[in-house]
C-alpha cells in the first residue's frame, strides 16, 4: 500500500470492476487507500479483485449486481454503507459495446439494450448513490463516457454506442450543475483506444462484416503517442486524480484520454 495514500478513509464504488477499466480504477484507489466497494454482473470476475486487492493489503467487497435493475443496485449500497458506514466517491463505469451494424438493421430491442445498460445504468448508478453522498457532506462522481460520440463520429456502425456515450457525457456535465451546491462533483473521462475486453460484449450485426468497426484495428500511426493504445491503467490514473482531493475544484469536466488519437480519426 502507499505510504501517503490519497484516498485513505474513502469508500469508493465501483461499477464494471471485474475488468478492464473498472478493475483498473478499483485496483489504483485501494493502492492509494479507499475502502472499495466492486459492483459487477460476473461474481467470477469481481470476486477475483476483490481478492487481489486483500492480498496487496487493501479492503473491498464483492457485490453481483446488474445495475440495469435498480433494485439489485439499490441493495448493493445498503450492504455498502453497512460494511463501511458511508460512501464518498463512485466511478460509474459499467457498459457494453452493444449491437454495432447499420441503422436499418438494428433491431429495437439491440438498440433498447444498449442505451438500457449504459444510460440508464449510469443514471441509476448516480441517482442512488446520491443520497450517501450528501450524507457524507462532500463528494465525486467520475462517469464512463468514450471518445467515440464526443470527439469521434467516424466510426461505421457505432451509432447506438456513441449515442449512448454522447448521452453519458451530456448527463454528467447537467448532474455537475445540479449537484455542486451538495458539494459533490461529477466529471466524465472519455477514453480512446484502450487495450480492453468490451469487444466481448460486442453483437456485431452481419452486415457490419466488411465494416472498419473496431477502434482497435486503426492503423498504424493513428495513435501519435510511441505507446499505441492506451492502458486501462493509464485511465485509472485519471480516475483516481478526478475522485481524489486533488480535483477538488474541477466538476462538469469532459476529459479526453486518448493520446491524441482523436485528431487523426475524428
Amino acid at each position: 500500500m502507499s505510504n501517503s495514500p490519497r484516498m485513505s478513509e474513502k469508500v469508493s464504488v465501483v461499477t464494471g470492476a471485474g475488468s478492464g477499466i473498472g478493475r483498473a480504477a478499483a485496483l489504483r484507489l485501494a493502492e492509494e487507500g479507499a475502502r472499495v466497494a466492486l459492483i459487477d454482473r460476473d461474481s467470477q470476475f469481481v470476486e477475483s479483485v476483490r481478492a487481489e486487492i486483500e492480498a496487496a493489503g487493501g479492503q473491498a467487497i464483492a457485490l453481483t449486481v446488474d445495475i440495469s435493475a435498480p433494485a439489485q443496485y439499490r441493495e448493493a449500497l445498503k450492504e455498502v454503507v453497512s460494511t463501511y458506514g458511508r460512501i464518498d466517491t463512485l466511478f460509474a463505469n459499467a457498459g457494453i459495446l452493444g449491437v454495432v451494424g447499420p441503422i436499418e438493421s438494428i433491431e429495437d430491442d439491440e438498440w433498447d439494450e444498449t442505451i438500457t445498460n449504459n444510460v440508464k445504468g449510469t443514471f441509476t448508478s448516480v441517482k442512488y448513490a446520491i443520497p450517501y453522498l450528501k450524507e457524507a457532506g462532500k463528494g465525486s462522481i467520475v462517469l464512463t463516457s468514450s471518445l467515440s460520440g464526443t470527439r469521434v463520429f467516424s466510426q461505421k456502425g457505432f451509432s447506438a454506442y456513441s449515442t449512448s456515450k454522447a448521452s453519458i457525457a451530456a448527463f454528467g456535465q447537467m448532474a455537475a450543475f445540479e449537484l455542486a451546491p451538495s458539494n459533490i462533483r461529477v466529471n466524465v473521462v472519455a477514453p480512446g483506444t484502450i487495450d480492453t475486453n468490451i469487444f466481448s460484449s460486442e453483437d456485431k450485426e452481419p452486415e457490419a462484416d466488411d465494416m472498419n468497426t473496431k477502434p482497435v484495428e486503426y492503423p498504424e500511426g493513428t495513435v501519435p503517442l510511441p505507446e499505441g493504445n492506451g492502458k486501462p491503467e493509464q485511465v485509472a490514473n485519471l480516475v483516481l486524480f478526478l475522485s481524489s482531493e486533488e480535483s477538488d475544484h474541477i466538476s462538469g469536466a469532459v476529459v479526453h484520454i486518448d493520446g491524441a488519437e482523436s485528431l487523426f480519426v475524428g
